[in-house]
């Protein structure tokens, strides 16, 4: 018989060396929380690397929770701690459904696998896939993963969320193939055929198509520039007995506003009387200051579900998002998505993790935010020129929801734009039910310097 080889270990860069030797120093007490490490400089002439390779470094500490940073101040040791991985036990054996066993297929608890449904990892060695697709150190091209999502990314996001004061442990947070699939996982559990369900107004239209093909009856509430409007959330959950509400608080889809801290207060306040379970949206958090008013934050997750992604901040294509919520609902959600999904892309998990972990997601992140903010202040320059109001306060995603002429035949408009090119998206399209009002559209930032759609919009508002 052969014998086995131990395993390769790489070794480490010099990124890794500093942050281990950091993240040793506070562990071992040298580094107490609250003290700040030593400047960049000083680092690098301490540790014989380049600035550039500290500041790396530094990062990743940040990302695994270790450091904060303090703009114009420095890094501090953090108070936060890494959770530590729980490794459940086997399920009860009297727990023989479907959901058990799909389970427990995912979560390989038991060490004699005679009930599995695939082959054992080892016969797949050396597959093609597993040369080509294989992230990170680690990653198994043959497994499907727990049903929760990679641990290690759920609990980077767990360190994310205490950022902006959402406590959760790892196991509360259920990673799904992005926000949509997040979304289309909590109306299949909490919402029967025919009952009513509140929506922002104007809203995420995605949403309102899940909803439809659910059944459910869609009842708007009207948004404020500074939030939903509590008094007619109020009138409309008692009219329609509704006991749900999806709302998006932070650079809201349409009109880009965000909830302040009053609203967010009378809302919880609203719910709570009217025993209403919220379903909190957040895609631009990352980009977003940790401190602004989410309603998970003031709740603690009581009633409120946290729906987030990667999508806005990352790439689309990397369909990665997640809930963070009760352990009740998240353990409900999670057998549901096994039923309907089997798992997640531990693939794509990986990846988004790695980014994370080595600091190079907070980097893109700076980089992004910049180009929000300048776009954003040239995107409403453009508007103003060309005579279109914007609704609101926009700031720190992407979208703009602005006016249009009384007299303008919004479709014909759209009809036209689509002849030379150019995409409009007509505002009644993010409204729940049609609703008599002046035109609207939804604008992004990232385009509104194109110089065809200003010509086009210049000879449509006689201004050219």
């Amino acid at each position: 018989m052969g014998t086995v080889a131990s395993p390769h270990r790489e070794p480490r860069s010099r990124v890794e060396q500093v942050a281990a030797d950091l993240t040793e120093r506070i562990e071992r007490g040298f580094l107490r929380t609250g003290e700040r490490l030593p400047s960049i400089r000083t680092a690098a002439t301490t540790f014989a690397v380049s600035k550039n390779t500290v500041i790396n470094a530094y990062e990743r500490l940040v990302a695994a929770g270790r450091v904060e940073s303090r703009p114009g101040s420095g890094f501090y040791v953090s108070g936060r701690q890494p959770a530590p991985a729980v490794t459940p036990g086997p399920a009860s054996v009297e727990a023989v459904d479907s959901v058990w066993l799909l389970r427990e297929q995912l979560n390989r608890h038991y060490d004699v696998r005679i009930g599995d449904g695939r082959p054992p990892p080892a016969w797949m060695e050396g597959s093609e896939v597993g040369r080509h697709l294989r992230p990170s150190r680690g990653a198994s091209s043959e497994s499907y993963g727990s049903p929760d999502g990679y641990l290690p990314l759920r609990q980077s996001l767990a360190l994310l969320l205490a950022e902006r004061a959402i406590h959760a442990q790892p196991s509360g947070v259920l990673l799904t193939a992005g926000a949509n699939h997040a979304l289309d996982l909590i109306i299949r559990q909490l919402v029967a055929p025919g009952e009513p369900v509140l929506v922002d107004s104007p809203g995420y239209y995605p949403l309102f198509g899940k909803l439809r093909l659910a059944k459910a009856r869609i009842v708007g509430v009207r948004r404020n520039p500074d939030g939903p409007d509590v008094a007619h959330l109020t009138e409309a959950a008692a009219a329609s007995g509704a006991r749900l509400f999806f709302t998006h608080s932070l650079a809201h889809n349409p009109t880009g506003c965000s909830l302040t801290l009053p609203v967010a207060h009378r809302l919880l306040q609203r719910a709570a009387a009217l025993d209403l379970l919220i379903v909190e949206s957040d895609p631009f958090a990352d980009v977003l200051p940790a401190a602004q008013p989410r309603l998970a934050a003031l709740d603690q997750l009581e009633r409120v579900i946290y729906v987030g992604t990667f999508a806005k901040t990352l790439s689309a294509s990397l369909r990665c998002g997640f809930i963070a919520a009760r352990p009740d609902l998240v353990e409900a959600l999670r057998d549901l998505k096994m039923v309907t999904s089997v798992n997640s892309s531990g693939f794509v998990e990986r990846i988004i993790h790695d980014l994370i972990e080595s600091g190079r997601y907070r980097r893109h992140l700076r980089r992004l935010g910049g180009r929000i903010e300048a776009a954003t202040l040239q995107g409403r320059a453009t508007l103003h020129d060309l005579g279109l109001p914007v609704f609101g306060e926009p700031r720190g995603g992407y979208y703009v929801w602005c006016g249009l002429p009384e007299a303008c035949d919004l479709d014909a408009l759209s009809r036209r734009a689509a002849a030379r090119s150019i995409l409009i998206a007509p505002g009644r399209l993010f409204l729940p039910e049609e609703a008599a009002g002046p035109p609207m559209m939804r604008v992004n930032i990232a385009y509104l310097g194109d110089p065809r759609f200003v010509r086009f919009m210049r000879e449509e508002t006689g201004r050219g």
